[in-house]
This record gives structure tokens, C-alpha cells and sequence, in this order.
């Protein structure tokens, strides 16, 4: 993983303010690792993917991971904290043995295969027929295909079994509500929570470049070029 600088996360978050989720998460794969520009990040398992971007996040932004969300049940504001660490250090997922479920192969999803669903959202019904299209995403050319009504139970188990052989795939979080004692899961979208991380930052460094070029005259590049010790020092000089 190269070292980037603070103009580099610039022109990251001004690469990818504009993109869908899914695509920030590439970007921000291709930028951090120079060694994945000659593959295709897009056909990576899930579970390699994620893996990547946690340990961007480690690497670039600290181990823990924090965030939000509602209770479904009565809104209350549940938090979470894990250590990035966790997922960085889970072994790296591989293609692995294709997975068989009525007389069809497998393969383990990609993000290819999340953005081919995601196009075409507005024309399926709910998340079972989403998880049908996956499955059919995922279908290896073996022949002609079989034509089959995957029931609610088999969809549960075709998905066991891709979180069996990918287990980073989805990253599910567990919450029990203070107030109402409800129980409720959400998964956790990393591409989504480095990309918040990386704007974060970027709106950070964009806003110290504005204060101390209007206080000193100087360049963004000079300013970006300071440590974060010496600009907070004279970003506390220009407030005071």
C-alpha cells in the first residue's frame, strides 16, 4: 500500500465525488494499491475486496471503526465501535470451490455482480427477486441454463453457503436497543464508511487550505505540504 499525501486524498475525493458508492470503493482501492491497476478490482470476491478496504482504513484513518445507526423499532441512536484490525487480518478470499444448488454452478459475488443488480433495481421486486438476480449473476457458464423459482428457504441457503465460502463478504453487525430492548442487524457498508471517512478529510483539509491562504498567502500546495502538527499550530494562530 503506497503513502499517500494530503493532495492525493484531494484529488481522490474530486476523482469520486460523483460516483456511486460501489465505484468509490474501487477508486479508493486502485489509489492506495498501485499494484492492482493492471487487475480487475471490479471481479474480486467480496470478501477480498472488503478485506482491502479495511485495511485502507487501518492503514489511513486508524483501526477503529465507529458509526451509527436507528433502531427500526422505536429510532434510537445505537452506536458501534470495532477494530478494523479484525478484518484486516482474516485470511484473503479466494475464487475457491464453485458452489452447486440445483443441478447449477456458482461463483462467489463480485462488485461487478452488486452494480449489475443495483442498475437494475427499479425493475425487480423486493430483495428476494434482488437475490435472484445475483444468483443468476453468479451462474458460471456451464450450459444452458436451468430454469428454476428459487423458493425464500433456498435463497437463505444459497446465501449460507456464499457466506460459508466468503465470509467477509457481508459484514453484519448485531444491535440490542437500550430503550426498547429491540434486537436488530445492519450490515456494514465499508465502501460506503471509508468513502464518509475520505470526504470527511478532504472537506477538513479543504476548509484549513481556504483559512490559512486568506490569512498568509499561501498556495494550497505550500499549505498541504505542512505537517498536521505546524497547520494545526497555524490554523490556532489564525482562529485566536
Amino acid at each position: 500500500m503506497r503513502a499517500m499525501q494530503h493532495a492525493d486524498f484531494l484529488s481522490l475525493w474530486e476523482k469520486g465525488r460523483a460516483l456511486h458508492p460501489l465505484d468509490q470503493g474501487l477508486l479508493a482501492i486502485h489509489a492506495a494499491y498501485p499494484e492492482a491497476t493492471s487487475e480487475s478490482v471490479a471481479d474480486w470476491p467480496l470478501g477480498r475486496r472488503n478485506r482491502a478496504l479495511a485495511e485502507l482504513h487501518c492503514f489511513y484513518f486508524g483501526h477503529a471503526l465507529e458509526g451509527w445507526t436507528s433502531c427500526p423499532q422505536c429510532g434510537e441512536k445505537l452506536e458501534f465501535k470495532m477494530d478494523g484490525r479484525a478484518l484486516a487480518e482474516q485470511p484473503q478470499s479466494q475464487q475457491g470451490e464453485p458452489i452447486v444448488m440445483h443441478g447449477e454452478t456458482f461463483r462467489l459475488p463480485t462488485t461487478r455482480d452488486l452494480a449489475l443488480v443495483a442498475q437494475e433495481r427499479d425493475a425487480l421486486d423486493g430483495h428476494e427477486a434482488a437475490a435472484v438476480r445475483l444468483l443468476r449473476a453468479c451462474r458460471v457458464d456451464g450450459g444452458e441454463e436451468v430454469e428454476h423459482s428459487w423458493s425464500e428457504a433456498e435463497l437463505e441457503e444459497a446465501g449460507e453457503k456464499m457466506a460459508a465460502a466468503d465470509p467477509l463478504a457481508e459484514i453484519v453487525l448485531n444491535f440490542q436497543c437500550p430503550v426498547c430492548e429491540g434486537t436488530c442487524q445492519e450490515s456494514l457498508d465499508l465502501p460506503t464508511f471509508l468513502w464518509a471517512e475520505l470526504e470527511a478529510l478532504a472537506r477538513r483539509l479543504a476548509r484549513e487550505v481556504h483559512t490559512l491562504a486568506s490569512a498568509y498567502g499561501w498556495s494550497e500546495s505550500e499549505i498541504l505540504a505542512l505537517s498536521d502538527a505546524r497547520r494545526r499550530l497555524y490554523m490556532e494562530m489564525v482562529n485566536a
